[in-house]
């Protein structure tokens, strides 16, 4: 039975745009972490005592670190709900065109948050309207799993 439910799966045009997208947020969320980390020790500014006498640094706040750490946060708490949220949108069968769209579009406008939030620093309203449209996307599937499972 598990086999034909992964056989099935793997058959799906959507699951590989699913899964090709998906490695890339997961990479993405992991590259956050690094970069997270190598800002604190380039301004030499940790959070905790035995790290920062490791590294020869201070406990402090810095805000480049702070914007690097906040963006990487709004990933955790967006990007796993989307990957849940779209994998069950891919099981109903949805328009291929328009599934792939919508998992390319939030994958991108996720990229984005993170260069307008923590890379270039893009004044408003370049974060909120990345952020807006990942959110939209999401929504949107979640709303179509609903009407599909009703």
């Amino acid at each position: 039975m598990a086999q034909v439910v992964v056989e099935s799966l793997l058959e799906n045009p959507l699951f590989g745009v699913y899964s090709f997208y998906a490695s890339i947020l997961v990479l993405k969320m992991m590259f956050m972490s690094i970069l997270t980390g190598m800002t604190r020790i380039n301004n030499k500014a940790f959070v905790n005592p035995e790290d920062a006498k490791a590294m020869k640094g201070k406990v402090k706040v810095d805000e480049n670190v702070e914007r690097i750490r906040r963006a990487h946060q709004n990933d955790l708490e967006n990007i796993p709900i989307f990957l849940f949220v779209s994998f069950i949108y891919v099981l109903t069968n949805p328009s291929v065109g328009l599934a792939t769209y919508l998992i390319r579009s939030f994958t991108i406008a996720r990229i984005l948050h993170t260069i307008v939030y923590a890379i270039i620093v893009i004044p408003q309203p370049a974060r909120g309207l990345s952020f807006g449209v990942g959110l939209f996307i999401t929504g949107y599937m979640a709303v179509m799993n609903l009407f599909y499972f009703l």
